[in-house]
């Protein structure tokens, strides 16, 4: 864990080394392996798809889509509080982002002519949901967070790849979530080659139009690879949170919340920024402790040792800017008046704010999406959202008259830019 101390300096070139150098660490050279995914699914298909279940995965799996049986098994053998909780969070999603719909508009104007912008759905999508090390760890969550704002934009076609359990199944609880979501196909595969399927298609997996979902460094390679033979959401990154906070926290909590984070990946970070000394040292403390009993203490300890830090600064102004530079994905304000500070924050994925909002609520049952941009891309990118899946085409019509009132405007464009074809198409029309 490092240690800032920026209560008397505006030098943050040494917090931005620190950032780059997981940055770097992110961007490990998994291009070549990935191209070689890509190609053999391109050229094999299936019997690419079902080879590297077993080299990877290690399950032999010959029918790849997930049938209708398991799906009725797995809604009859799910906790009905279980279910009942994710049907709660669906809901919730399903609320918030119906709020980020967008109709199409057309204006009419009296000279003749006719603009707008056509907003429609996406024809065809496929969302990638991580299973963990040998499918182990389901992520229904996720599931949600993908497909309900696609079905919520109205997309007919769904498609779900997630890799399979050694035995070959997708965990229940991954599949009930799927079924409330409206997922309408579910291939059990996962990794590069999952993606490389969604983009190129194979003989069980028709392509799509755009990708969307988290997953490792292989998943984001190749996204950012098949990127332009298909859309991407965005290259995402391992986790990270930053938490503001003054003298009004409770270090236990702030720990906690720190480490929710450090739980999903060695190369997951954890910053805490503070204008109260006591308060980062009691925190320090409260990591130390509350790491020995985590399940996940290895992943945790090594997280919290090489990508956490701990920032004091002069005052909250200060704690802004440090976390500007940080452009977190997720960003927890714990002060006793967040809303005060909202418009204060310029670059981070997410806000949570107050001490009853841990980030923890954010990535299940709030309603906001919790696939949001890493590694400072949220300067200029923003959370999964439902325009994501939506496209938006623009429209114009003229009349006579309204063309003949501005040809030679056009004319005069095309000429100064030596394109004497579109002259041509502005002047033949009399």
């Amino acid at each position: 864990m490092k240690r800032f101390d920026f209560r008397n300096s505006k030098d943050y070139s040494a917090l931005q080394a620190y950032l780059d150098v997981r940055k770097e660490n992110n961007s490990a050279d998994v291009e070549d392996i990935v191209n070689d995914i890509i190609a053999k699914v391109r050229a094999e298909g299936d019997d690419a798809l079902r080879f590297y279940n077993a080299k990877f995965d290690g399950c032999e799996v010959y029918d790849l889509k997930v049938s209708e049986r398991e799906i009725e098994d797995a809604f009859a053998a799910i906790d009905p509080a279980l279910l009942g909780s994710i049907e709660k969070a669906a809901a919730n999603i399903a609320e918030f982002h119906k709020k980020q719909l967008e109709n199409s508009w057309f204006e009419q104007k009296a000279d003749g002519t006719t603009t707008g912008m056509l907003i429609q759905p996406l024809r065809n999508v496929g969302i990638y949901v991580p299973g963990g090390a040998g499918g182990k760890t389901p992520l229904p969550s996720s599931v949600l967070m993908n497909a309900v704002p696609a079905q919520v934009a109205g997309v007919p076609r769904i498609v779900m790849v997630t890799p399979p359990a050694a035995d070959g199944t997708i965990p229940g609880v991954t599949l009930v979530a799927a079924k409330i979501a409206g997922v309408t196909e579910i291939y059990k595969v996962g990794g590069a080659q999952s993606i490389a399927a969604l983009a190129y298609g194979t003989e069980s997996i028709p392509a799509v139009d755009k990708i969307t979902g988290p997953g490792n460094a292989f998943v984001a390679t190749a996204k950012k690879i098949v990127f332009g033979q298909c859309g991407i959401d965005m290259v995402a990154g391992p986790s990270e949170i930053c938490v503001i906070s003054d003298s009004s926290s409770d270090p236990q909590w702030l720990a906690a919340d720190l480490l929710s984070q450090a739980e999903h990946d060695t190369l997951a970070a954890s910053y805490f920024v503070t204008t109260d000394e006591d308060l980062a040292k009691a925190t320090e403390m409260a990591v130390e402790k509350a790491l020995k009993p985590m399940e996940r203490y290895e992943i945790a300890k090594a997280s919290w040792e090489d990508y956490g830090a701990v920032i004091l600064c002069a005052d909250l102004d200060q704690c802004f800017d440090v976390a500007n530079i940080i452009a977190p994905e997720h960003l927890e304000i714990a002060v006793d008046d967040p809303l005060n500070y909202i418009y204060k924050p310029k670059t981070a994925g997410a806000l949570f704010l107050g001490h009853y909002t841990p980030e923890a609520l954010g990535d299940y049952m709030a309603g906001p999406n919790h696939i949001l941009p890493t590694i400072g891309t949220g300067r200029f990118s923003s959370p999964l959202n439902t325009i994501d899946f939506m496209k938006k085409t623009t429209l114009l019509c003229y009349n006579k008259e309204a063309f003949m009132e501005i040809q030679d405007d056009i004319i005069r464009f095309a000429n100064s830019e030596g394109l004497t074809g579109h002259a041509r198409s502005a002047a033949i029309r009399k």
